[in-house]
């Protein structure tokens, strides 16, 4: 009774929208760690389903237009930096011992846009919940880093405005925490930031596509309908403007979607699984998130990249 009811008020506060998704996933994860899970089932089964309607939901937040214009000036740069991402993870993961499929989200969600990119792939790959939790608890932990210590050392080292919203970009994870450290900095840095990360989440599509197609060759799997679903909420997006007030909304419904299956996802992780798991692949996200970090900085510090 008593876990039912921990389990229930976790769920509540997690779809509050008063919580981060790192919050929320912390959550879960102390909640399997210490209670036995009353739903395990209904919460695997449910979690799947709005997992993939929140990556839906999220695209009606992205604006066609800015993302080409961002597109035009970086994308040479923006497929390089992809590319280096997810060879380079891929790589650490085998030199590490990660199973192929967290070692390709933990790439995936470094290379684009961190949960929103692990939650539109991960269906695809039929990733388990366990290596979801992993990957996803990866991501945003490092996330939550980058949000505190980024701005302070773009201030240490006298980045510019258009210096730093290159390098959030390229470097931090997920939108929302681009967004956060940027704003922190300033508005241009916000303004570059936000458009130069939209351009890197739209290629969520081709990667999803193409792993699909790889994912076919082996196995036969559904095709996934919520990638073509969120095309379609960013082209609405984009020419029905009419609509703004009611997509504004969608956003939030699939933010705070997205926070309650992240909640969801960790409830389902316990010590056996954890044991399981292991540590090689938070190693793997740290090692690849220092690389990008390091590297992208010092190519926009010598002025190799920039816009």
């Amino acid at each position: 009774m008593a876990s039912r009811l921990v389990f229930l008020l976790g769920l509540l506060i997690s779809a509050s929208g008063f919580v981060s998704p790192a919050v929320a996933l912390a959550m879960g994860l102390v909640f399997g760690l210490l209670f036995s899970h009353p739903y395990d089932r209904e919460a695997k089964k449910y979690s799947k389903f709005l997992l993939q309607a929140s990556v839906v939901g999220l695209g009606f937040g992205m604006n066609l237009h800015a993302v080409m214009r961002a597109g035009r000036s970086g994308f040479l740069y923006t497929v390089l930096g992809i590319t280096f991402a997810l060879v380079a993870g891929m790589v650490l993961g085998t030199l590490l011992g990660v199973q192929k499929t967290p070692a390709f989200l933990i790439s995936t969600g470094t290379a684009i846009c961190g949960g929103s990119a692990i939650a539109a792939v991960g269906p695809i790959v039929q990733a388990s919940d366990e290596e979801m939790a992993v990957s996803l608890g990866t991501v945003f932990v490092l996330n939550s880093v980058a949000l505190l210590i980024f701005p302070a050392i773009g201030a240490g080292l006298k980045l510019t405005q258009t210096q730093f919203g290159l390098w959030a970009a390229l470097a931090i994870h997920d939108t929302s925490s681009v967004v956060g450290a940027a704003a922190k900095y300033g508005v241009e840095a916000l303004a570059v930031a936000t458009i130069v990360k939209l351009a890197r989440a739209l290629w969520i599509v081709p990667l999803s596509v193409a792993t699909a197609m790889a994912r076919r060759a082996k196995a036969k799997i559904q095709w996934p309908w919520f990638i073509g679903l969120f095309c379609l909420a960013a082209v609405c997006n984009t020419y029905l403007s009419a609509g703004a007030p009611v997509y504004g909304v969608l956003v939030r419904v699939a933010k705070v979607g997205l926070t309650a299956t992240l909640y969801l996802i960790g409830s389902g992780i316990s010590v056996a699984t954890l044991k399981e798991v292991g540590h090689r692949p938070l190693l793997q996200g740290i090692l690849l998130w220092l690389l990008v970090s390091v590297g992208s900085l010092w190519l926009i510090r010598t002025g190799w990249i920039g816009l």
